[in-house]
């Protein structure tokens, strides 16, 4: 199979490794597109796009510039789209709703969303959703045995509007344990920091989906305590509570549970190596990026014929 895989130049997350496990499972030829190509979609495809080439084109790129240019990307032929924020789908922020409406108007197109629930609820609007979750860079991060010697923290942003309730909650939680809450530059800093942390609270509150963070934190030997999503989010992806993580609903049963580990060593040492195990055997990019692949195998439904209009659009170029 051959694939045009169009992905983001400047992106925050590092996610090399996960284009190199689709690579290793297929005919791929990786686009990085700057902000620039981004915007103009119809532009770099007159200038450097065969499309009779692909057996799939996938775009992973800023979904706010998909939604601008969705008249052109209606030309484009095997379409799959892969999406890592399709939970602001379904949650107050400024794209309630905007997923669902961007893929009603490509409704031939494939769908990878990294949330099984998310998923789940695309496919009984009638899309064509496949669920592939995230995971984590096994060249980067890993358990390196290390003295713990920061009990409980966080580590990443919560600047955003989506991350509103994690702020909320690490706010609070701030105020009845001893949390460190940081910020760290990606690869071995990050990677160093996750090493000294004994137990990582993440608070993907609201969102219905398990963030990539909570994989690396569980890779680098984190006993994670993880705001649940639901048992049918956790069983998807084999995560069993007090185990190999721990779930929480709140702050009081966060502090009972955290009682519980602290009085049992061995309990919690047991939960983190399970959880590096899943993850390791399951949710590394190079395990990933095969699924990925394994979802672009199937047929795709058939692309609509293009109206007299999209043609003539088409044809000049506009």
């Amino acid at each position: 199979m051959k694939v045009l895989f169009l992905v983001q130049k400047d992106q925050r997350a590092i996610l090399d490794r996960l284009y190199d496990g689709v690579a290793a499972h297929c005919e791929c030829d990786l686009r990085w597109l700057s902000s620039n190509d981004q915007r103009n979609l119809r532009s770099y495809f007159r200038r450097e796009v065969d499309v009779t080439r692909y057996d799939r084109i996938v775009f992973f790129l800023r979904f706010k510039q998909e939604i601008r240019q969705v008249g052109f990307i209606r030309t484009i032929p095997n379409l799959v789209i892969l999406e890592h924020d399709a939970y602001q789908n379904y949650i107050p922020c400024k794209y309630t709703g905007k997923f669902s409406a961007h893929y009603r108007r490509l409704p031939w197109a494939r769908v990878i969303s990294s949330g099984f629930v998310v998923t789940e609820r695309l496919r009984e609007e009638g899309f064509d959703a496949v669920f592939v979750p995230k995971g984590y860079d096994q060249t980067q991060l890993e358990d390196r045995h290390r003295e713990r010697d920061i009990e409980l923290a966080f580590v990443g942003s919560t600047n955003s509007v989506a991350y509103s309730g994690r702020k909320a909650l690490l706010d609070e939680l701030g105020r009845v344990e001893s949390l460190v809450v940081t910020r760290t530059n990606s690869g071995e800093e990050y990677c160093d920091t996750l090493n000294r942390i004994r137990f990582f609270v993440s608070a993907d509150v609201g969102m219905g989906e398990f963030m990539i963070k909570n994989f690396e934190a569980m890779a680098c030997g984190c006993v994670l305590l993880a705001f649940d999503q639901g048992v049918r989010e956790s069983q998807a992806l084999g995560l069993k509570d007090m185990h190999n993580i721990v779930f929480y609903q709140d702050i009081a049963q966060l502090q009972a549970k955290l009682a519980v580990l602290r009085g049992d060593p061995e309990l919690a040492q047991r939960i983190a190596h399970n959880g590096r195990e899943l993850v390791v055997s399951q949710f590394s990019f190079a395990r990933i990026g095969q699924r990925i692949v394994e979802a672009l195998e199937p047929a795709l439904r058939t692309r609509a014929p293009l109206s007299f209009m999209e043609k003539i659009r088409l044809k000049l170029g506009i």
